[in-house]
């Protein structure tokens, strides 16, 4: 019998190839959607899995309040680590301290690369489950050993033995391997670790890390942790809350909380607001996951209206079946088994489809998704998946057709009804509702991003470049180097920053000034800079003066940004002094000698936060920032500048990074979002169009004979056109209402997660039902001119 039904099926398939073409593309198109959303939020889902114990593992996290305002973040005070353990150890069963993952110089004989990697205790190979290709898996032991990736030892070492050859970092300390471990997979934390240094080195060649062993007020760690096995981290997170606030009393006016985040919301649900968890990357997980959904719908819909909308031709045969016997299962059996083999086919074009774009889709996503030919889950759920599509798609069209009766079919009495089509207007306006709703969301995506981009940063970022600073050799150098570069025509300035000049790497607190408020809390972006950073970045100095070599008291001035002026509730801040309020040690006071620009150095989406640039005394620098020559070709610029570095530091790599591409990196999320959304938008606008397409035709060739009466009569093309359109543009019109009020409040909330974002505007939503009544048009005109352009002879003769 299934045989039977399936041959049937197919000669159907064959008999209306046009038809069948729309539905079998339609749903392939929205069934390769699906299947490339359902791939990426697997892997979006599934992240962090290389790691066996990740129902266990926890990054520990604080929240401080600063004047009512409360953040929250992984930075840690380093006494956390012996409180936790001493008083709190039956809870873990491993606590592993963690510097930030950071650059450094790895030399081996005359090769020198720049690689990320992290300095960990001991315990980082059963925490992580490293998986030890070579060597020992206890080789953080010794003060002066490192493990490495796989990758790196392939790069530095080859086919040669890694293990016991000796490596140099940052141009200063010699470290023996130890041990080789398999590379962290990319969808995973720690994937850019390409080196492991012992904890006890770090502390013991930084000055700065030993006088924080007691400090708890320097956040300046990373601490992971791995629960006992009879806990649970809500229990573990109940314990310590209080450890921090109940060890200091001079931080107890932040109120310190201290908790642990789970590893498997590292990546999905690392948002907080006023220190409560409110989402993160999930929220476009689950978004694109209902876009998936409702492509797919938008697909099925192409099916059940074509096949309705074809109920005529298919009565007769239903008449006739019933006439000889066939029940109504067997005809629901029958109409499914023609959904079951439209879709079949449509899945096997869909995967085409995937494999097809699948490379594009990565690199637009940043993603290394393979597709999972040996996955036996992922075929279960594709025939879950191809069955529920058969059923969703077929269901209705079945019900519909099997109910026919048989009686009036043969009597040639039959008609649709007057309501008949209702169902098929009903899911027509429910395709372009969607649609509408997806351009709307699009526009509102891309007008935010460009809303941002628009913004001004406060500095000239073209032309600039950053070089990092990771080793010894810079110290002492600054002065002799600006003059270098200088000198060779390829740079016009050159300043030295702690920080990048498109991050914030820094925070201080604990200062005092003239007018400050009682128990005002502060908190500042902290950046060293060298005199020449505001003329480098062309950043524009508003009150007071710039940093001058010509002032020896300018080693003990600052300048502050425009907001830092609101925020001390300075009128006229120059020659004001900032003091220290450590009454043990306190550094000497700082003069206000400027106020600059607001610059944007962390999200452009939010408000600039207050900022002081302190003349870096210390060689505290991190990057050299240098301005090139703009009467020179950029590529010019940089071989001259390659040169000079190579010239004073042959042992270093030579790298940089343009500014304008490192803030553009700040946009990167959204476009990603916005690109996908348009992809997606756009494709569920071509399916709603093929089913369109279909529709029309279908409507043009039900009414030919009535078109040739109408033209014998004198209908010019005009007229038919609009007999055939208005009907469609009715119900396109109809859904871009219902579209609208939806589109506003989803995309009004979204936006509402941006400090600075974009005010929605009427033209918005009047463009996207413009764009969406021109798509329909379009679509609809094709064959209502072909249609009304026929010769009526042809469609009358035979009356």
């Amino acid at each position: 019998m299934i045989k039977n039904f399936l041959t049937i099926a197919w000669r159907n398939l064959r008999k209306n190839k046009g038809y069948s073409a729309i539905n079998i593309g339609g749903l392939a198109l929205g069934m390769a959607v699906t299947l490339i959303i359902g791939l990426w939020m697997n892997d979006e889902l599934t992240y962090n899995s290389y790691f066996k114990n990740k129902n266990k593992i926890a990054q520990v996290f604080q929240s401080q309040t600063f004047n009512g305002n409360t953040g929250t973040g992984p930075a840690i005070p380093l006494p956390l680590e012996p409180a936790l353990r001493n008083d709190f150890g039956d809870n873990f069963k491993h606590i592993m301290m963690c510097s930030w993952t950071q650059s450094s110089y790895v030399k081996y004989k005359e090769k020198s690369l720049s690689r990320t990697g992290n300095y960990m205790q001991p315990n980082a190979t059963e925490l992580l489950d490293l998986q030890i290709i070579k060597g020992d898996k206890n080789g953080l032991q010794e003060i002066n050993s490192i493990m490495i990736s796989e990758s790196l030892a392939d790069a530095f070492f080859g086919e040669e033995e890694p293990v016991g050859k000796v490596l140099k970092i940052s141009n200063q300390y010699d470290l023996m391997v130890t041990a080789v471990y398999k590379d962290i997979p990319y969808s995973n934390s720690f994937n850019d670790t390409d080196y492991i240094i012992p904890w006890e080195h770090y502390v013991a060649n930084a000055e700065w890390i030993q006088n924080s062993l007691d400090n708890w007020q320097n956040n300046s760690f990373q601490m992971f942790v791995q629960i006992a096995d009879n806990t649970t981290f809500e229990n573990v997170t109940n314990t310590i809350i209080d450890v921090k606030k109940n060890s200091d009393e001079e931080v107890v006016q932040y109120n310190p909380r201290i908790f642990l985040l789970p590893m498997e919301d590292w990546y999905l649900r690392s948002n907080f607001d006023q220190g409560i968890q409110n989402g993160g990357r999930i929220r476009y997980v689950w978004l694109f996951g209902i876009i998936g959904a409702f492509v797919l719908i938008l697909a099925c819909i192409n099916f059940m209206n074509l096949s309705t909308a074809r109920s005529e031709k298919r009565a007769k045969e239903v008449g006739i079946r019933k006439s000889i016997g066939s029940q109504k299962g067997q005809l629901i059996y029958q109409f499914l088994s023609e959904s079951f083999l439209v879709v079949l086919f449509a899945y096997v074009l869909a995967i085409g489809i995937v494999l097809l774009f699948l490379n594009g889709f990565n690199d637009l996503a940043r993603k290394e998704i393979t597709f999972p030919w040996n996955n036996i889950y992922f075929w279960l759920i594709s025939i879950v998946f191809i069955l529920f599509t058969a059923l969703l798609s077929g269901s209705y069209p079945a019900l519909y057709l099997s109910s026919f009766k048989p009686v009036d079919v043969l009597k040639g009495t039959f008609k649709g009804g007057k309501y008949s089509g209702l169902p098929r207007k009903i899911l027509v306006v429910l395709q372009f509702t969607v649609s509408v709703a997806f351009i709307i969301g699009t526009f509102i995506v891309m007008q935010q991003i460009n809303h941002a981009k628009n913004r001004p940063i406060g500095y000239d970022r073209e032309g600039l470049i950053q070089v990092p600073t990771f080793a010894q050799d810079f110290d002492d150098k600054t002065d002799f180097m600006r003059s270098e570069f200088k000198k060779s025509g390829a740079v016009v300035e050159m300043a030295t920053s702690s920080s990048p000049t498109t991050r914030i790497w820094s925070n201080r607190s604990g200062f005092t000034w003239e007018g400050k408020p009682e128990g005002f809390q502060e908190d500042l972006a902290w950046t060293e800079v060298s005199a020449e950073y505001a003329k480098t970045l062309n950043l524009k100095v508003v009150e007071g003066r710039d940093f001058s070599r010509d002032f020896a008291s300018d080693s003990l001035g600052i300048l502050i940004n425009v907001t830092a002026k609101k925020y001390l509730g300075m009128e006229n801040p120059i020659g004001k002094l900032i003091r220290d309020t450590d009454e043990e040690d306190p550094d000497p006071p700082m003069k206000i000698i400027g106020v600059v620009e607001d610059m944007i150095a962390q999200s452009p989406y939010e408000p600039v936060k207050q900022a002081f640039y302190v003349y870096d005394r210390f060689n505290n620098f991190s990057y050299y920032t240098l301005r090139l020559n703009p009467k020179q070709s950029v590529r010019q610029n940089l071989a001259i500048v390659e040169r000079v570095f190579k010239e004073h530091f042959p042992d270093i790599p030579f790298e940089y990074q343009f500014v304008d591409e490192e803030y553009g990196e700040k946009f990167a999320a959204e476009e990603r979002i916005g690109s996908l959304s348009g992809i997606f938008t756009a494709l569920a606008i071509l399916i709603s169009c093929l089913g369109l397409f279909g529709l029309t035709s279908f409507v043009a060739e039900q009414r030919t004979k009535e078109i040739g009466v109408r033209k014998v009569l004198g209908a010019t093309v005009f007229n038919v056109w609009n007999m055939l359109s208005k009907d469609f543009m009715k119900l396109v019109v109809i859904s871009c209402f219902i579209a609208v009020p939806i589109a506003y409040y989803i995309m009004n909330g979204w936006l509402q997660e941006y400090p600075y974002r974009v005010i929605l505007k009427w033209w918005i939503f009047a463009l996207a039902m413009l764009g969406a009544m021109g798509i329909t048009v379009l679509t609809v005109s094709f064959q209502a001119i072909k249609a009304a352009k026929a010769n009526p002879i042809k469609s009358l003769r035979t009356e």
